[in-house]
């Protein structure tokens, strides 16, 4: 897959993601959109940060509710059963309840831990949500020029 200078979704992934966001209102929801080129599938994630802040709370001082984190074997394991079926990992995903679709600093945190990202073929959506209401889907792809994630278009087809 080429980094993405748009994303298109599914109808079905898009009310996917949505009724994920809606579902996990007023705490983040995370997950993943796997790929194979003709059919895409939205798969569901725990947020785990909730049990790594009562773990650490001086680590991890935040809560489900503005922060979301994934567990690292389980998007390995998912990733994984993907590439056996010949699909690939298109899209990262996550909400931010009563708050904007913005690629925040934990969420490029996140995407690119060591300053450069772990997947940049993969579009990171971020779902706006205000009211258990999704409000907007909004997509960020990594740029080479910029050395950043940039906001790019999303369509759903």
């Amino acid at each position: 897959m080429t980094k993405p200078s748009e994303v298109t979704l599914t109808a079905q992934a898009w009310q996917e993601i949505a009724r994920h966001a809606e579902e996990s209102f007023p705490e983040e929801c995370c997950g993943v959109v796997i790929a194979d080129g003709a059919n895409e599938r939205v798969q569901r994630l725990e947020n785990i940060q909730n049990k790594l802040h009562a773990l650490d709370p001086e680590t991890y001082p935040r809560t489900a509710v503005i922060a979301y984190a994934m567990d690292p074997k389980e998007l390995e394991l998912v990733i994984d059963n993907a590439a056996t079926g010949g699909a690939k990992l298109k899209a990262f995903y996550h909400s931010h309840p009563d708050h904007e679709a913005y690629f925040s600093d934990e969420d490029k945190a996140f995407a690119s831990p060591f300053g450069e990202p772990t997947f940049p073929n993969a579009a990171q959506i971020v779902v706006s949500i205000y009211h258990h209401e999704v409000k907007r889907l909004a997509a960020f792809a990594w740029s080479d020029d910029k050395n950043d994630f940039v906001e790019v278009a999303i369509k759903k087809i």
